[in-house]
């Protein structure tokens, strides 16, 4: 049986498997490799590895995890089921893999990301990571000073504006396009934005167009504008939109763990969820977090994770002891 479990191996997981093997734990990471920012050029915001390619990230967090004696297999969970106690002795998860066979665990630690829902527009998706962009903490540098947009997705114009306001901050040039696809934002009407909003764009400069957006235009692989439903285009050469952010979560559904009122995933500042023995770190708990705070929280998790299997060996030992 493993001491750890951990399925997924992002910055959340590799940080969780590095920081446990570091304590001499017996721990494994399953790993569908499939990471959310891989399609993006590079890392940015993560102190000492700035610009680093996601996969070359991974690659030298998965070798820091075996020098310790962690192992890594590139696999994916199908089910999780808990032990019938919590804490009884020899009890573990029992976890199916795709590839066959089944793996045991005194603990786990989920950290399988999250998914991005993008609007559905044609070319979106074949662009996205690259000139069609969501985080400008992520990749504002990198296309600073150039025209910019800003795509209101169907029911989503709220959080457009607050990405517009922002995005303003890297670019003097910046269209919020409150039409979206499918005639979102009630196809460009006048009153599609609230007035306060209105006011406050305008105060910081941002162009509003409302036409119904229709798709890209592109040439020689590069965003060179966006392509409204009269035939007109907008130059831009880069687009942000704002994803439906979808947790990667069957697993802890399936294991009962609890979830706030808004539905988002309850843990603790450890990651601990209400089922006694899981931890969830990094996007499927905290779809905010980049990948400098998944790190954090994959480290916080494996300190609580062993300090956690102390307890449990401590509560073995103790009753022997008293006996002697």
């Amino acid at each position: 049986m493993e001491d750890v479990l951990i399925i997924g191996g992002g910055a959340g997981g590799l940080s969780a498997a590095l920081t446990l093997a570091r304590a001499r734990r017996r721990v494994l990471v399953v790993d569908a490799g499939s990471p959310r920012n891989a399609p993006a050029a590079a890392v940015h915001g993560f102190v000492t590895r700035d610009g680093t390619p996601p996969a070359e990230l991974l690659a030298a967090g998965r070798a820091e995890v075996t020098r310790y004696g962690g192992r890594i297999v590139a696999d994916e969970v199908r089910q999780v089921r808990a032990p019938a106690r919590a804490g009884a002795a020899g009890a573990g998860f029992a976890v199916e893999l795709a590839g066959g066979g089944t793996v045991s665990a005194s603990r786990l630690i989920v950290a399988t990301g999250l998914h991005d829902e993008l609007p559905e527009l044609p070319g979106l998706r074949e662009r996205w990571g690259r000139d069609v962009l969501h985080c400008p903490y992520c990749h504002g540098w990198e296309v600073r000073g150039r025209p910019l947009g800003v795509l209101g997705a169907p029911g989503r114009l709220a959080i457009a504006v607050h990405q517009a306001l922002l995005v303003r901050q890297w670019s003097p040039d910046v269209v919020l396009f409150t039409g979206g696809p499918d005639g979102a934002a009630a196809s460009g009407a006048p009153d599609a934005l609230e007035a306060a909003d209105r006011v406050r764009l305008t105060a910081r400069g941002v162009r509003i167009v409302a036409g119904e957006v229709s798709g890209l235009a592109v040439t020689d692989d590069e965003l060179r504008g966006v392509r409204l439903a009269d035939g007109s285009v907008v130059a831009r050469a880069a687009l942000f939109v704002a994803p439906r952010f979808v947790p990667n979560d069957a697993l802890l559904t399936g294991l009962g763990c609890a979830r706030d009122e808004t539905g988002a995933l309850r843990v603790d500042a450890t990651g601990l969820t209400s089922v006694p023995g899981v931890w969830a770190v990094g996007n499927v708990a905290d779809v905010m977090a980049q990948v400098a705070g998944a790190a954090a929280a994959g480290v916080k998790a494996g300190v609580a994770v062993n300090w956690d299997l102390i307890e449990e060996e401590l509560t073995e030992t103790e009753p022997m002891e008293a006996a002697r």
